[in-house]
């Protein structure tokens, strides 16, 4: 199986699952969290609680798409390890999935993601570490990309019995899949936080057709650009004045790229 193959197979069995995880007014068929006393908790507004059950919930479906197509499925080991799932098709071609969600700031942008590391397997692709398999073992590094609005007017503090089932506000709605390959959808500036991890672009549009600032240049170019990156702390640890490049054009200049 070619990487498009396994791209446009999961991209088919993305439509099923929006359908399957919304209600017709287009909101999160997920209303909240229930006891063994019948009473439902509102879902925080929280994104990493909200990213999780958005992962768990569609889990079924993605092990249903497995199962479609004869591949095999293999869990990430622990919560720091790459990637999140693992495909492996009948000729052995593996295939490296990761979850990445986050909420929409306003009608064409979202808040941003973090595309996984640029350093440790990234850079060693034959490493073991923090890896279900070496980095360089992948025929494709996918994101499975999950968009979402939140909605403001949740009490989280409100209680429900199953009779007011109707009643709940979903916390989030609006749910919008797309996958693509990580290098089509990542800038060129790390994520948030100190955490040397890739940046994404924020534009949605863009994340849902891969017209990332890497796309027209190619993957070898966003493999290289990664490699070589260095924050300023990596740069003073390397006895550096200063990073080789700091941004897309700095690295066209450094590279003699036109």
């Amino acid at each position: 199986m070619t990487k498009n193959e396994f791209i446009e197979l999961l991209r088919n069995a993305m439509k099923d699952i929006s359908s399957a995880i919304c209600c017709e007014d287009g909101s999160w068929a997920v209303k909240g969290f229930i006891d063994i006393y019948k009473t439902i908790y509102t879902v925080s507004t929280d994104t990493k609680i909200v990213s999780k059950i958005l992962e768990l919930y569609i889990f079924p479906k993605i092990l249903e798409f497995a199962n479609n197509n004869g591949l095999e499925i293999e869990l990430t080991k622990e919560q720091n390890f790459y990637p999140d799932v693992t495909f492996k098709d009948k000729e052995g071609n593996l295939f490296a999935v990761d979850f990445k969600s986050s909420y929409r700031k306003n009608d064409t942008h979202i808040n941003g993601m973090t595309l996984g590391a640029f350093t440790g397997y990234f850079r060693d692709r034959e490493s073991h570490k923090n890896v279900t398999y070496p980095y360089g073992k992948y025929k494709a590094h996918i994101v499975l990309g999950i968009i979402y609005s939140t909605n403001k007017e949740i009490d989280e503090r409100k209680i429900y019995t199953l009779e007011q089932l109707d009643d709940i506000v979903s916390v989030v709605s609006n749910i919008t899949f797309f996958v693509q390959e990580k290098w089509k959808i990542a800038t060129d500036k790390p994520g948030s936080g100190n955490t040397k991890n890739i940046g994404s672009i924020n534009k949605i549009e863009d994340l849902v057709n891969g017209n990332g600032p890497f796309s027209k240049l190619g993957e070898k170019v966003f493999d290289d650009y990664w490699t070589c990156y260095l924050t300023k702390d990596m740069a003073q640890a390397a006895e550096l004045q200063k990073p080789f490049y700091s941004n897309l054009d700095e690295y066209k200049q450094f590279k003699n790229i036109p």
